[in-house]
């Protein structure tokens, strides 16, 4: 029966999450339809454990019907499958994930978050993966071999190499970010337009202030912080999480704290804007 209602519990966390549109939180929507695929496998499983379950029980009664006439020894013929401890070590695990989407809330990301572990650069983390929890570039390369990645990069910068303009929205934010990070020369004059939330940290002078996004690649396990450093002309007073629409004049800059040339943006117009519906950005191929 507790296999039944665990079951029964995944189907329901499922649902609730594609019904609420609370998913995009966990994964690229790209990728959507295959929890929700994951729905329907729930309650086929569901049904086969409640066919299973009442067939075990008649056969259980008949067994003990049987046994009743046939067998006084007093022995348990119980299976090694019912034992008790080993329920102990599985239901919590199965059950764990059921209680923490159902009591634990779901907070969008922000600078919190960057404040509590840490803002680091993937060139100073060395090749440990677990330790590039918070990247200032979208990074794909892992996913690809060296060829491959230089043949996708490549061809995405021919997207944008010939644009005066360019604009980073929801759908090309981190392909267009990781393109400009790949080939910040190529770059350097065009206009570029990004919305984000301001970050400041002590190394930032008064004028300037990262603008970043939450982007998450394929799940939140490789969700990261992407996004770049702007100057604007005047000193700014700005708290973290200010949402704000930025337009001005790529540029680069070696960064000291980073050790790192790295792109920066000169602000010529900028706007305070709503944190939008959805303030995570999904990477696109």
């Amino acid at each position: 029966m507790v296999r039944i209602l665990i079951l029964i519990g995944f189907s329901f966390i499922f649902m609730h999450l594609h019904a609420t549109g609370t998913i995009n939180k966990y994964i690229n929507m790209k990728y959507s339809y295959i929890s929700f695929s994951t729905i329907f496998i729930f309650i086929l499983l569901t049904i086969a454990q409640v066919y299973f379950y009442v067939k075990d029980g008649d056969k259980k009664n008949h067994d003990d019907h049987e046994h009743d006439h046939s067998c006084s020894c007093g022995h348990d013929h119980s299976h090694d499958e019912d034992k008790w401890y080993k329920k102990l070590v599985v239901y919590p695990i199965m059950i764990f994930p059921l209680v923490a989407v159902m009591c634990f809330p779901i907070a969008t990301l922000d600078s919190k978050m960057v404040e509590a572990k840490g803002f680091h650069f993937p060139i100073l983390e060395g090749d440990d993966a677990s330790s590039n929890h918070q990247i200032l570039q979208p990074d794909t390369s892992t996913y690809y071999g060296a060829e491959d990645y230089e043949k996708l990069m490549d061809k995405s910068k021919k997207q944008y190499e010939k644009k005066n303009s360019i604009i980073l929205n929801d759908d090309n934010y981190l392909k267009g970010m990781e393109t400009i990070y790949n080939f910040p020369g190529e770059f350097t004059g065009k206009t570029v337009s990004l919305t984000g939330f301001s970050f400041n940290n002590d190394d930032l002078k008064k004028n300037e202030v990262f603008l970043f996004r939450f982007g998450i690649i394929h799940c939140v396990a490789d969700s990261g912080v992407y996004g770049m450093l702007i100057q604007f002309p005047d000193d700014m007073d700005l708290e973290n999480d200010e949402w704000l629409r930025v337009s001005g004049e790529l540029d680069t800059m070696y960064y000291q704290p980073f050790k790192k040339t790295i792109p920066v943006l000169k602000v010529k117009k900028y706007e305070k804007i709503s944190e939008p519906e959805d303030a995570y950005v999904y990477r696109q191929y």
